[in-house]
């Protein structure tokens, strides 16, 4: 009975010492790493004060679909901001080929990017605040920290995946369709969003609907992407979606960031579960 609870004792002593290390030890280097993807990260989004200098540089990318060239054209995105978008646009029914691009004066902000850049820039203040000369003392405040800095990555990865969903009243209100230089026709709404790595424009075509239509009037809820179909109403006029034209262009930085949240994720949660290993090994919590 002596030697079983001394050899526990003993058990337990190594394990409480094995626990200090991983505090005093491994929790900073693992903290080291993340600043270390965090901050390539950054440089992706151009934060303020990551060592860029002046504005950001602009990226021409040219949109493309495997499905349609209905659509063509060039988006110029400089930092979190479209600065320019010239668009070419083949009317389906006359083959009549319209042109517009964003007036000189106007840049349009891509909000999902600057979400993101803002939850990457609280994730590293978080980070920060604890550096080498910091003492962790229990476990649950390791938790607490790593639950703190994944909510911000979560929220970065979020919101360059899941695009808001917009009714196309929403779309119709939006200053981009102000953007352009000419005028958009009164019978085209466009929109712009960011969806994974991707930076996606849509132009959708209306026609009236006239009051004697027979067609039951139905206004479409929010959506990614609405179908041809798709009924609002829009001042005193009811509306039809009659075509959907989708192009897209691939940001490759933008792809670099999601690869940085997605391993800064796992470091994250292998800490975790790290330190919550060593509660089972005691009845009671020792963190």
């Amino acid at each position: 009975m002596a030697t079983a609870m001394a050899a526990t004792a003993a058990e337990r002593a190594v394990l409480e010492e094995e626990f200090r290390w991983l505090l005093h030890a491994e929790v900073h280097a693992v903290l080291r790493q993340l600043q270390d993807i965090l901050k390539e990260a950054s440089l992706r989004f151009a934060l303020p004060g990551s060592g860029t200098e002046g504005p950001a540089k602009q990226e021409n990318f040219i949109l493309g679909s495997c499905g349609t060239d209905q659509v063509k054209g060039v988006l110029t995105l400089q930092g979190d901001a479209l600065s320019q978008a010239d668009v070419n646009l083949k009317m389906p029914r006359n083959n009549q080929l319209l042109h517009f691009a964003f007036r000189e004066d106007k840049q349009w902000k891509l909000q999902q990017i600057q979400d993101a850049r803002n939850h990457v820039s609280q994730a590293i203040y978080l980070l920060a605040n604890r550096d080498e000369s910091y003492q962790f003392k229990t476990g649950a405040e390791v938790l607490k920290l790593m639950d703190a800095v994944m909510l911000q990555l979560t929220r970065a990865r979020n919101r360059l995946t899941t695009p808001a969903t917009l009714t196309l009243p929403e779309i119709a209100a939006s200053g981009l369709t102000r953007m352009f230089a000419p005028t958009l026709p009164s019978d085209l709404l466009v929109n712009v969003y960011i969806n994974l790595n991707k930076l996606c424009l849509t132009v959708y075509q209306l026609h009236a609907l006239q009051p004697t239509s027979t067609k039951n009037f139905r206004p479409a809820g929010g959506a990614l992407l609405h179908s041809p179909g798709a009924m609002f109403e829009w001042g005193a006029q009811r509306l039809e979606v009659s075509h959907v034209h989708k192009v897209e262009c691939v940001i490759p930085w933008l792809n670099d960031a999601l690869v940085y949240f997605t391993v800064s994720l796992q470091l994250c949660q292998q800490l975790k579960d790290k330190i919550s290993v060593f509660s089972s090994h005691w009845t009671y919590r020792p963190f």
